[in-house]
């Protein structure tokens, strides 16, 4: 039996940013995948793996999403990356998504409904990057039982607009109101999400508690891929595969 599977899109190109150094944080969370059980691909090109998807015979077994929103006015994704993206989507499969991720793929509802929330420009923001106390609900089940409040360094995602059905299993007070950072849920139409709103920067994953929630996320969506015989998925377009450096 073969490791399950995880492709990673990481922000490079259209979908890198400024102020986030996927590099780093998508290296952070490729470690965290493979201690998971995941053999992982990094996608250098985030456009192109999701394009790979509508022809491949050979999906991976989940797929992560650390990029940023592009700002080149062209659609995100574009039509053939999207259709990727709404083919996986539409197959159920398990959707792991981080930090930035929610203000991206504007274009596509699918998204945004898949992701049981998203930024809303002109409403969401976060407050500067600092300290932060991170408020643990350890009755939302198994991914945080027994997990502590805890600080870290990091943003805080607030006043994003969220699903009723999601499952918080972490959030911080901002202006006296508690701002969901980290839900898992079943999507409406099938499969399995899990939302990550921390992960700023790589020294994000240097918390032994958020590295905790975060595993334990992965393992909760790892339940829904059947372990299968069989070859790694093929690399020859997700596209040029490479573990970033960092």
């Amino acid at each position: 039996m073969t490791r399950p599977s995880a492709l990673l899109l990481t922000g490079t190109g259209r979908y890198a940013d400024p102020w986030h150094p996927f590099t780093e944080t998508s290296h952070a969370l490729a470690g965290i995948l493979d201690e998971s059980g995941f053999d992982v691909i990094v996608a250098a090109d985030a456009e192109a793996a999701l394009e790979w998807l509508t022809s491949s015979w050979n999906w991976p077994d989940l797929l992560a999403v650390n990029v940023g929103l592009p700002r080149d006015g062209a659609p995100s994704p574009g039509r053939a990356a999207a259709a990727g993206l709404s083919a996986w989507l539409a197959g159920r499969r398990p959707l792991l998504a981080c930090h930035s991720s929610s203000t991206s793929f504007t274009d596509l509802p699918e998204w945004k409904q898949a992701l049981g929330g998203s930024w809303t420009r002109g409403t969401s923001m976060h407050p500067d990057h600092g300290p932060a106390d991170i408020l643990v609900d350890r009755n939302s089940g198994s991914v945080a039982a027994s997990i502590p409040d805890f600080q870290l360094t990091d943003e805080r995602y607030s006043w994003l607009d969220t699903h009723p059905d999601i499952t918080v299993h972490a959030r911080h007070l901002h202006e006296n109101v508690a701002h969901p950072l980290i839900w898992s849920y079943e999507r409406d139409g099938g499969g399995r999400t899990f939302y990550d709103a921390l992960g700023h920067d790589a020294a994000s994953y240097e918390s032994p508690e958020h590295r905790e929630l975060l595993r334990r996320g992965i393992e909760w969506l790892a339940e829904s891929v059947p372990l299968r015989p069989g070859t790694p998925p093929e690399t020859a377009d997700p596209s040029t595969a490479q573990l970033p450096n960092s």
